[in-house]
This record gives C-alpha cells, structure tokens and sequence, in this order.
C-alpha cells in the first residue's frame, strides 16, 4: 500500500498523488478464535493488535459489505513504513489494505468501484484511498448520486517529490477542525483556477515556474497555520526562494516538487529538525500477491 500526499496545495479533498513508499500486509483466516495482530515499523507498540486495529476493522466492513460471514479468526502481520499522523496517508493505506485483504480472501466479486467506494466511505474523503488503489496522480469526485468516482492520470516523469517529515503528529481530525465552514467566492475561484493549473503542470509541463504558481492554496493550508505553524513556515520560506511547496495532506509534513535548479536550495531552508526523503511517483497503487501455494 502506497504512502499518498492529497490536496497538492489548491485540490483540496480532489487531488492526490501516489508515493514510493509502502506499507505491507499480510492477512490469513483462522479456524482459531480471535484476532492477532504483529506490528513492525511504524506503530509498533503503539496501535492496537486487536479488534481496533484499522485493518482489521476494515476487514470486517468489508465483509459485512460482502454479506460474507465474519471469520472464526483473523491473522495479520503489518510490516509499516509511513509515517503515522503525518499527512502520508497511512490511515487510508490500512483502510485499503483491509478491504482488498477481505476481498481477496473472500474471493468475492466486488468491483473498483466498490472497493474505492467502500474505503472512501471509512476513510471519510478520497483524495488519499484514491491514489493509494489506483497509483500515479488522481482527481477524485461525487457524481449527482453522491457516489466517489476517480480518475488516474500519469505525471509527468520529470516529477520529483520531496518530503520533510516532522517528529511532531497531527490528526485529520484536528486540522480539519480549524477550517470554516464557507470561503469567500474569489478564493474558491482562485483555487479552482490554480487546481486546473496544477493538473496541467503535473502531466504536461512541470516548469518551476509554473508549478510555483499552480501549487498556490486559499482554502485550507492558512487557515490550518495554528496547528502547524512549522511546516506552514517551511511551506513558505522554501516558496520564498523558488521551490514548489504545500502541506501535504492534513499535515505536518511539507511536500516540495524537485527539479535540477532547486534541489540544493531545500535542504538549507528545512534544517535538520525535519526527516527530508526524495521519492519517485507510484505509478501502480495498491499491489495484491497471492502465495506461491494458492
């Protein structure tokens, strides 16, 4: 499962993009009661091994969606590399992570759409189990029924994401708390233009310049500002000197896009308080193996 980095600045709860950096599963059933959960990486003696873990609850989800009976026992080993209340996606990775296990061990007959519209329904938005199913660069919307449709698109190759990771957290529930209910008009339209921009940037022509501007935000990273006030900074002092850059995701970690003329210049802005990773773009999302036995 994918790490995802969402809103991309103006496409706030549309845009979201597919990293390389994944966390891993492996889910079996038991004739054993109970539910056993091991935690290596990310979490480790920190999240539950039991019922409440978020794998294990979004295979359950699933298969009550499916109408399949609940499994005597549930067998999970989480080998986790995102970071946890990050702005990363790793809430959705697990979510995803669930319901494609309780698919595949069902051998049920759901469709994406279903599975995107299922983890959309757990995770509450989807502009990060979007990217995390499909990979690459995806818009995520509701059609007129309210049902969450997405599209993939393929970014350009010249796309070089860098992440700053912070050791402080922050949950999505927090930063969404310090948003308005209503935003005036000219922002909404400015971030609507900026949006289309960033689509065309991200595919077509990823010039400095060009996803400087298109990367520009009125809706959500100020207003989030008190409850991360670092990375907001680090968003514009590396703005400052020229380098594309947002919150990603509900924060706290800073996304900048990379190119020849600005990696040296985001280091020295970041200092050493921050975990700085280049990654490349995940072109494929979620990735189901089967053992060799099946």
């Amino acid at each position: 499962m994918p790490a995802t980095s969402a809103n991309l600045g103006p496409g706030f709860d549309a845009l979201g993009l597919a990293l390389n950096l994944h966390d891993e599963v492996e889910a079996t059933l038991s004739d054993e009661p109970g539910v056993h959960v091991t935690v290596e990486g990310e979490g480790a003696g920190e999240v539950d091994t039991g019922e409440g873990h978020l794998v294990v609850r979004a295979m359950r989800r699933a298969f009550l969606h499916m109408g399949v009976p609940q499994p005597e026992g549930i067998r999970l080993r989480c080998r986790n590399r995102i970071p946890h209340a990050r702005g990363l996606g790793s809430s959705s990775a697990a979510v995803c992570a669930g319901i494609l296990a309780a698919h595949v061990l069902a051998d049920s007959e759901m469709s994406d759409d279903e599975i995107f519209a299922l983890a959309t329904e757990m995770e509450g938005h989807p502009d990060n189990v979007a990217p995390c199913l499909a990979g690459g660069l995806t818009i995520a919307w509701s059609d007129q029924d309210g049902r969450p449709r997405k599209l993939k698109l393929t970014p350009d190759q010249r796309i070089r994401p860098v992440v700053a990771i912070p050791a402080t957290r922050l949950s999505t529930e927090a930063a969404r708390g310090l948003l308005p209910k209503d935003v005036p008009h000219k922002d909404a339209s400015f971030n609507a233009g900026r949006a289309a921009l960033l689509i065309a940037a991200l595919t077509l022509n990823p010039e400095r310049e060009l996803l400087l501007a298109a990367t520009e935000d009125r809706l959500h990273q100020h207003y989030r500002a008190p409850a991360m006030r670092d990375s907001v900074n680090l968003v514009e002092r590396l703005r400052a000197v020229g380098v594309p850059a947002v919150v990603s995701g509900a924060g706290p970690t800073v996304l900048a896009f990379s190119s020849s003329d600005t990696q040296d210049l985001i280091a020295p802005e970041v200092g050493n308080d921050w975990h700085i990773q280049q990654m490349d773009v995940d072109p494929v999302g979620a990735n189901v193996q089967f053992p060799e036995t099946r």
